[in-house]
């Protein structure tokens, strides 16, 4: 026995197999940290949407001292969390692991694509948005993108509560409504060839199907608001829920 033992120690196999057991530690150790950070920066940036949706007008600053304090400090909590593991996604490693990190910088880019459209009422470039993140953590194209079909249901929200208020859509004055940016970026969206990107293909219809159902249920309220605005009582204010019912279609642009 006593034989056995030394054999086995004196191995050269086994310096190996500790190399590969360390590797391998150090891989899952570095996986749950990004996808940690990732679940962190998507609660935060879910809380950014939602101090953003107070907002009383498209293309100003918001106003709101409450809601403006909240954004700031996530913002800079959504800093520090992608700075906690900005060296974990170095190199070969932003490839690596970019699908445990991704969830977070796609609903990190719906906040600050519907932010900035809040702001000025247009879509920020990628190029713009790659620096809202650490300039060492790599925005894809794709993350980028789902963002952005993630952001035209935050637009129906604000355009539905808009109309419920004012009783008219936000936007400038004499030029686009919300509705015509968001019918323009459908047709962006349709015209989008995701075949070439599997991160992009895998989510894409879904995505897709839903950008257009937001986008109708504004073109629905706007209808019910114009058109059948004279037939509804006092105090009447377009509901979240209306839209194309089963069977039922709304002309698409």
């Amino acid at each position: 026995m006593e034989t056995k033992d030394t054999s086995e120690s004196t191995s050269p196999f086994i310096g190996v197999f500790e190399g590969f057991k360390a590797e391998l530690d150090e891989h899952h150790d570095r996986r749950e940290r990004v996808i940690k950070a990732s679940r962190d920066i998507t609660a935060f940036s879910k809380k950014v949407i939602f101090a953003l949706q107070r907002t009383k007008d498209i293309g100003k600053p918001l106003t709101d001292k409450r809601a403006l304090g909240d954004v700031t400090k996530l913002k800079e909590q959504i800093k520090e969390t992608f700075e906690s593991v900005a060296a974990d996604l170095q190199d070969i490693n932003a490839y690596r692991y970019q699908r445990n990190i991704s969830g977070g910088i796609q609903e990190w880019m719906e906040a600050v694509l519907f932010e900035h459209y809040l702001q000025t009422q247009s879509i920020m470039t990628h190029e713009e948005a790659a620096k809202k993140i650490p300039t060492d953590i790599m925005l894809t194209y794709e993350d980028y993108a789902l963002g952005l079909f993630d952001m035209t249901g935050e637009l129906m929200k604000i355009a539905i509560t808009y109309m419920a208020t004012n009783g008219k859509l936000p936007g400038k004055n004499g030029g686009s409504s919300v509705l015509t940016d968001m019918q323009i970026m459908r047709t962006q969206l349709e015209l989008m060839d995701a075949g070439g990107s599997y991160a992009l293909g895998r989510d894409f219809e879904g995505k897709l199907k839903t950008t257009r159902a937001s986008v109708e249920k504004v073109e629905a309220s706007v209808y019910g608001m114009t058109v059948r605005g004279k037939e509804r009582p006092p105090g009447w204010k377009p509901d979240l829920d209306s839209g194309p019912r089963q069977g039922e279609e709304i002309e698409s642009y």
